[in-house]
């Protein structure tokens, strides 16, 4: 009896195949999202004052749900460590600790915000899983250029280090410009496109040193853009181009064929 009910519920918490799976994983996400919302106007004052008690109920309302559900799942799981520790595990708790810490530390009850990554869930209702390999394919590519785009920030970190001294030396501090570090804290600034505005070169000279740090921060950006996008499209280790016919339009040929092994016709590289 007691392992029929551990199927059960373990179908319905942990399946998406089922019309059960699917509506209790719906609700949770809408229960998730309703929760955050609560938490979000929890922390504007005007509505806090009027509405406070029923926004801390519902909080506790959620809070309490979610860890009946947090229980069920350690206990449908055939391996309960290994939900645990598992990355939805830990969001699940991490849901459900901020509103019971707030009980000793005033003001946790704001971090259950971290509630919105359950809505990642979402990919295993909606039957979304082909797409994490596309992700996967897109972490693989920053790391292949993290060296390169670390090697650039460093370069843009010591540039923006000497534009800043330079404009220290330009400017004085009527302007702004009061120490180096402020002065790098604008040029970083500037470098970045942000533009503040908190503080401005007044002369002619150092206006004219800020326009080509503009000019210079726009070029910047294009740099790690093109170093990902680079790596993206790059075939993957152990991949080859793929060896297409011109003449029948068949792939499938091996990377060293030179003909089509259904036509006969010389092959050609190509995407």
């Amino acid at each position: 009896m007691a392992s029929s009910l551990k199927s059960k519920v373990a179908e319905i918490i942990f399946g998406t195949d089922i019309p059960a799976g699917r509506r209790f994983d719906v609700i949770l996400i809408i229960c998730v999202v309703i929760s955050v919302i609560v938490v979000l106007l929890d922390s504007v004052q005007r509505i806090a004052d009027q509405y406070g008690f029923l926004l801390r109920a519902a909080e506790w309302l959620f809070t309490i749900l979610f860890t009946v559900e947090y229980g069920l799942r350690i206990y449908a799981a055939r391996k309960p460590l290994h939900y645990i520790f598992s990355f939805f595990g830990m969001v699940d708790l991490l849901a459900i600790a901020p509103t019971y810490l707030s009980l000793f530390f005033p003001g946790g009850q704001y971090l259950v915000t971290i509630r919105v990554l359950r809505v990642l869930r979402v990919f295993r209702v909606l039957k979304l899983a082909p797409y994490i390999k596309e992700f996967d394919r897109l972490i693989t590519a920053f790391k292949a250029s993290a060296r390169r785009i670390l090697v650039f920030l460093l370069a843009v970190a010591t540039l923006a280090v000497l534009l800043g001294s330079v404009m220290y030396l330009i400017e004085d501090a009527q302007a702004g410009f009061t120490s180096i570090p402020r002065s790098i804290y604008w040029a970083i600034v500037t470098l970045t496109t942000v533009g503040y505005g908190d503080i401005s070169p007044q002369t002619e000279l150092g206006q004219g040193v800020a326009a080509v740090i503009m000019i210079m921060g726009y070029s910047l950006i294009v740099v790690p853009l093109g170093l990902v996008t680079a790596a993206v499209s790059r075939p993957p280790l152990g991949k080859h181009p793929v060896k297409r016919c011109p003449s029948c339009t068949r792939q499938g040929h091996d990377a060293d064929a030179r003909f089509c092994k259904h036509c006969g016709a010389r092959l050609a590289s190509s995407d």
